[in-house]
C-alpha cells in the first residue's frame, strides 16, 4: 500500500490568494465609501451587473421614476436614484396633462400652457380665478386650482420650485396705476393662489414661491379693454430640477450653504 504524501505544513496558495481578496475589497469597500455617488452613472453601473434591468416610468401615472428589475420587482422613490432623464420625461408629462385639461375643459382662451428648457410655464386671465379689483379666489376659479394642483402633485418629486407670479393692467392709457393698490392687487392675487396650493399639500412649502409684478410685466398695451384684459393675469412658472447643476438641488443646496453647519430648517425653533 502506498503511503500518502503528506504536506509541508505550510499554508497552501489558496489561503494566500484568499487573503489577497479579502484585502482588495476591504480596499475597494473604503474607496466607495469616501466617494460620492452620482445617481444617474449608479444607474448604469446596477444596468452593466443586469441587463435586463430598465429604467420603469410607469409608477403613478408615468411620473415616479423607478429602477425595475423584472425578476424582483420595484424599489420605492426614496430608494431608487433619480436621474435627469426621469425628471425630464416627468416635466414633459406634466406639460401634456395640462394641455389636455385646458384643452378638454374648453378653456383654451383663458389659460394657455408652453414650455421651456426645463420648465412650464402656465397663464391665466383674471376672469378664471377673481372678480375685477378683487383677490379673492372665485369658486370656479377654486375648482380650476383643484383640477391644477392634482396635476402639479403628480409630478411633485422632478418640481424644483413652483413660482406664482400675481399681474395687473395699466388702468388709465395715460396715466400710471397708485402704487400701493397696484402692487398689493398683484402681490394678494399670486399670495392667494399660492396658500390654496400650499394647503393642498402637493409640494414641499420651501419649493412654493409668490411675486407681484403689478402693471410693470404686460404682454399687450392699454388702450382699450379687450388689451387691458390680457395683462390682468395670474401665471405659474413649474421649475424641473437640474441635477448637473453645479449647485445640485439648488434651492436646498443655497440655504444650506448661506448658513453652514448651522443652517436652519422650516422646523428648528
Amino acid at each position: 500500500m502506498k503511503k500518502r504524501n503528506k504536506g509541508s505544513g505550510g499554508a497552501s496558495w489558496m489561503d494566500t490568494y484568499g487573503d489577497m481578496v479579502t484585502l482588495l475589497l476591504c480596499f475597494f469597500v473604503l474607496l466607495y465609501s469616501m466617494s460620492s455617488i452620482d445617481q444617474q452613472k449608479w444607474v448604469q453601473l446596477v444596468q452593466s451587473f443586469n441587463p435586463d434591468a430598465v429604467t420603469d416610468s410607469t409608477q403613478t401615472e408615468g411620473y415616479e421614476g423607478q429602477l425595475a428589475d423584472p425578476a424582483g420587482g420595484t424599489g420605492s422613490a426614496e430608494e431608487t436614484a433619480q436621474t435627469q432623464q426621469t425628471i425630464d420625461t416627468t416635466m414633459e408629462k406634466l406639460y401634456i396633462d395640462l394641455k389636455n385639461y385646458v384643452k378638454q375643459q374648453g378653456k383654451e382662451s383663458a389659460i394657455s400652457v408652453t414650455k421651456g428648457n426645463g420648465y412650464v410655464f402656465i397663464s391665466f386671465n383674471e376672469t378664471v380665478f377673481f372678480d375685477g379689483d378683487s383677490y379673492a379666489i372665485r369658486q370656479d376659479g377654486k375648482v380650476v386650482l383643484d383640477d391644477t394642483a392634482a396635476i402639479l402633485q403628480r409630478a411633485s418629486s422632478a418640481i424644483d420650485e413652483l413660482r406664482i407670479l400675481g399681474h395687473t393692467a395699466q388702468a388709465s392709457e395715460n396715466q400710471t396705476n397708485n402704487v400701493t393698490d397696484d402692487r398689493f392687487l398683484a402681490s394678494n392675487r399670486a399670495t392667494e393662489v399660492l396658500v390654496y396650493l400650499q394647503l393642498k399639500n402637493i409640494l414641499d412649502p420651501a419649493r412654493m414661491v409668490s411675486m407681484g409684478y403689478g402693471q410693470w410685466r404686460p404682454v399687450s398695451d392699454n388702450d382699450n379693454d379687450a388689451s387691458r384684459s390680457k395683462n390682468r393675469r395670474v401665471e405659474m412658472i413649474v421649475t424641473g430640477k437640474n441635477l448637473s447643476n453645479v449647485l445640485g438641488d439648488q434651492i436646498e443646496q443655497y440655504y444650506t450653504e448661506r448658513g453652514g453647519d448651522a443652517a436652519i430648517t422650516a422646523t428648528d425653533e
